[in-house]
């Protein structure tokens, strides 16, 4: 999606070892405190949404990795390493998010980062993590800037930070996914464009665009609305007024709702279309009028038809979580489970002890990691990108929202 959540692994170490430097090095290894056992505590830390109206998809993702560092402890996945978790509440904003990046560097047991829920809140930390070589995931960043660089759009692909990896596939592919869907198959032909002006919801909504009307599609209009504000009658109006057969909303489900509920009551009785940002309960909470027939997208498959996500699914169940793990939960668990994996191969071939250099170690190994997964196969291209590019539609029937289409695409 978009713009999302941080996951911190600190190797706790023993009285009179020497720490890291703010590069993420030191001159010897880590032998690590007593957990018990005699392991090394590294504490896998979560930066995400906890409040606020995007706390649904934060509190999933918080919970998932926590599942994951469990899990890894259970199965003694690193011998001689025991995972814990620590927790960032970065509201959805840049500066919060910036602000616990400073943090977790400072923190110079930090080893990588998982995160965060928001491509606005990633940008504002991708700088700070490669100064420190410190490698972070999100489970949930869909902008396809922050791993190729801000001319992507006219094909020079340039990394801009070998630090930055990703579970969640790109607005590229979906917002080709998207458009593709509504006008060959929702048979729709002229749409009313709308978008947040945030990084992720402006993005999309232009790749979606673009798109559509290299289909043969056509933008009948466009609009911007503004984060947090509730009354989108103006916007309404024009779509109304348009003619437009369908609505692409580039922002999250708050406003998405809202701006739905508000073209309904406008008397344009017509679709509204979002990514995976829509793709969430609390959309169609946020409408008073009946959302049947509205659409999104969503990365990858819904994880409740995938066998390699039954044990994840049962496990959450057996946590006892509050909250559900909601549309990120699986690929959080990916991104704390490939964190958890270049560890493990970085001690193994340090005698079995986390390394000083174990920024550099992790995120080198990081490009390197494959495993199946809960969302399926686990792996990062020469952009940090995930090779999994599964994307599905879904569609509001009943008040709830049902898988329709799933598809695989490429760039």
């Amino acid at each position: 999606m978009r713009n999302r959540s941080l996951l911190i692994l600190t190797a706790v170490v023993t009285t009179g070892a020497l720490t890291l430097t703010a590069c993420g090095s030191r001159d010897d290894d880590k032998k690590g405190s007593d957990s018990g056992g005699g392991k090394t505590t590294v504490v896998i830390g979560i930066d995400a949404p906890l409040t606020g109206s995007l706390s649904a998809l934060g509190q999933g993702i918080k919970n998932s990795v926590d599942l994951a560092a469990k899990t890894a402890n259970k199965e003694n996945v690193v011998p001689g390493v025991e995972f814990k978790v620590e927790s960032y509440d970065d509201q959805a904003l840049p500066a919060s998010g910036q602000q616990n990046a400073i943090k977790l560097v400072a923190n110079k047991d930090v080893l990588g980062v998982v995160g965060p829920l928001n491509s606005g809140v990633a940008q504002s930390m991708q700088g700070d993590f490669a100064k420190a070589n410190l490698a972070q995931i999100s489970p949930a960043n869909t902008n396809p800037a922050l791993s190729q660089g801000d001319n992507w759009g006219s094909g020079d692909k340039k990394r801009p930070f070998k630090t930055y990896f990703r579970t969640a596939t790109t607005d590229v592919i979906q917002g080709k996914f998207a458009a593709q869907y509504l006008f060959n198959e929702a048979k729709k032909k002229k749409v009313f464009v709308v978008d947040d002006k945030q990084t992720y919801g402006a993005g999309l909504a232009a790749i979606f665009a673009d798109e559509f009307k290299k289909l043969g599609g056509t933008v009948v209009g466009t609009d911007k609305v503004t984060v947090k504000e509730t009354d989108f009658s103006p916007a309404a109006d024009k779509i109304k007024a348009s003619g437009a057969d369908s609505v692409f909303f580039g922002g999250q489900y708050p406003e998405g709702g809202l701006l739905a509920d508000q073209i309904k009551k406008a008397g344009a009785n017509v679709p509204t279309m979002g990514g995976d940002a829509l793709y969430d309960p609390a959309y169609i909470k946020a409408s008073g009028q009946s959302n049947d027939g509205d659409l999104a997208t969503s990365v990858g498959y819904p994880i409740e038809m995938l066998p390699t996500a039954k044990k994840f699914i049962d496990d959450y169940k057996a946590g006892g979580y509050k909250d559900p793990y909601a549309a990120y939960g699986g690929y959080s668990y990916d991104a704390a489970w490939a964190i958890i994996q270049a560890v493990k191969a970085v001690v193994a071939e340090n005698d079995n002890k986390v390394p000083g250099d174990a920024r550099a170690k992790v995120t080198e190994a990081l490009s390197k990691v494959s495993f199946d997964g809960v969302t399926g196969k686990v792996s990062f291209d020469e952009f940090g990108d995930t090779t999994n590019k599964q994307l599905t539609v879904y569609r509001v029937e009943n008040g709830e929202w049902k898988s329709i289409k799933n598809a695989t695409l490429q760039d």
